[in-house]
């Protein structure tokens, strides 16, 4: 059976993340791919990473003449898992232009997962609820043998017409996937990689590809929705990573992955064996992850991520308050972040934060703590953003009544707090620009004291970090004004 694929992330309707130009090929979408090519069926790819328009799927959909459409989100992006409203009004165009060919609807995404009655609404026939590989093979097959009976397919959402008229049907949840290596690599062969090179090379100077080693996360942070591969965690094997990242190297010749499980290596042991084997097969690349801060306490862990070429940990710090982590049910302590900063800097790797301003409950002693916090640690990087309800999380029912005017964003940009807390909207968008700039003053002045002391390892690029001293000192101070204002006018 002839079969599109496509995704409805369109990186022009994320002006911030157009801007920022580090786009990845849609893995999730290819992983489901490349199981369809397994199974025998016609399968064809239309990308929207860099298309203008919905609009732009017609011609595919007149060149492939598909019997079935589907639109697979990358459930391992989480940039997907926000569920913008952009990115929904492009799914449902897409919709409407596959359903005036003719073809078969199919939807996998967080977004549809959660709003699954608002997608069969807008044309789609079938909603894949969950971890989607195995409801689509089973689907498929159901489908090209005529069957109108789909009640035994797990993890399915789909309108029932009756003569007493129509009924939206929900079957029970599917199981997740244990053995992960039972599924092929993702179609990389559909993916125009060089207009992913190309953008890559021109807004960061190297090539980065993405990779999953796992699916889910088993910790339970009250905010965290895990619509696709939920609670439970499993885990490629070492050996299975290592044969797809030699095929990605012969293949593409990247210079970075991105390691985009939720929580990388926690399996025990397992990060040391992948050291083994990326020294063993003469690998030689960078790369980042996602993991906690109670994860990097351990420092054999911590040489081993570093052996493997770890360059950057992406920390899920979100408060520098620990009443605010204990609300949010995060599990780990302010201690642990501090402590495993140092680690990770003592073994050459970057620890970068991410930081969550707004959580319910939340202070102005709450929000210095945090600042202070990143102003003395001095990660890598650090990424602001403001707590964001989504359905299936504790955080959603506590202020979901809030949510009148909105409950998405349109953007990953708009950072707009959608419930009440003691500061407005406007606030927090000053705030998110005050911290990086107050961040990056501190940074400058921390790469001042170490040229002085050690003016030998002078170079252009601490030279420049240096003299950014001169702008944000100024910008910093201004910034922190207007928040005062901000506040002052809000109290």
């Amino acid at each position: 059976m002839k079969i599109l694929f496509t995704h409805s992330y369109f990186l022009r309707f994320d002006p911030k993340q157009w801007a920022t130009g580090q786009p990845y090929p849609p893995i999730g979408t290819l992983y489901a791919a490349a199981l369809m090519q397994q199974k025998g069926h016609a399968v064809s790819f239309f990308d929207t990473m860099f298309a203008y328009g919905p609009e732009e799927i017609i011609p595919p959909l007149e060149k492939n003449d598909p019997g079935i459409l589907v639109i697979y989100d990358d459930g391992f992006n989480y940039l997907t898992k926000m569920c913008l409203t952009n990115m929904r009004e492009a799914a449902f165009e897409m919709i409407k232009f596959a359903k005036q060919k003719g073809c078969v609807v199919i939807v996998s995404s967080s977004d549809s997962t959660d709003q699954y009655e608002q997608y069969l609404q807008e044309g789609a026939d079938f909603i894949l609820l969950g971890e989607a590989e195995q409801t689509l093979t089973e689907l498929v097959a159901a489908i090209e043998q005529g069957s109108t009976n789909f009640l035994s397919i797990a993890g399915l959402a789909y309108k029932q017409y009756d003569p007493s008229g129509i009924a939206i049907v929900k079957t029970v949840r599917r199981n997740v996937l244990k053995e992960l290596d039972s599924l092929p690599f993702p179609a990389w062969d559909l993916v125009n990689i060089d207009a992913y090179r190309k953008m890559w090379l021109k807004h960061a100077g190297y090539f980065s590809l993405n990779m999953a080693t796992t699916r889910g996360c088993p910790f339970k942070c009250n905010w965290c929705a895990k619509p696709i591969y939920g609670n439970r965690y499993n885990s490629r094997s070492p050996q299975n990573v290592v044969t797809e990242l030699k095929m990605l190297k012969q293949k593409f010749n990247f210079d970075h992955i991105w390691f985009c499980d939720d929580i990388f290596g926690l399996k025990p042991g397992w990060v040391n064996e992948f050291a083994d084997l990326i020294e063993k097969e003469g690998l030689h690349f960078k790369f980042k992850i996602q993991v906690r801060a109670d994860l990097l306490l351990q420092e054999d862990y911590i040489k081993a991520l570093a052996r493997a070429g770890c360059e950057n940990a992406w920390m899920g710090a979100e408060s520098g308050s620990q009443k605010i982590l204990d609300a949010m049910d995060k599990g780990t302590t302010v201690e642990q972040i501090y402590t495993s900063t140092q680690l990770l800097k003592k073994n050459g790797i970057h620890p970068s934060f991410f930081i969550q301003f707004g959580y319910p409950g939340e202070t102005k002693e709450d929000i210095l703590k945090t600042i202070n916090m990143i102003n003395e640690l001095l990660p890598h990087e650090i990424g602001i953003s403001v707590s964001y309800p989504l359905p299936g999380t504790a955080f959603y029912e506590r202020v979901k009544n809030e949510l009148k005017e909105k409950s998405n964003w349109t953007d990953s940009d708009e950072l707009a707090l959608m419930f009440r807390n003691n500061y407005a909207p406007a606030f927090y968008k000053q705030l998110h620009r005050y911290v990086h700039q107050t961040y990056r003053r501190h940074v400058a002045i921390e790469t001042i004291k170490n040229l002085l002391l050690r003016p030998a390892s002078i170079s252009f690029y601490k030279l420049k970090k240096a003299i950014s001293f001169i702008y944000y000192t100024p910008a910093a101070w201004y910034s922190r004004q207007k928040l005062k204002a901000l506040e002052l006018s809000i109290a």
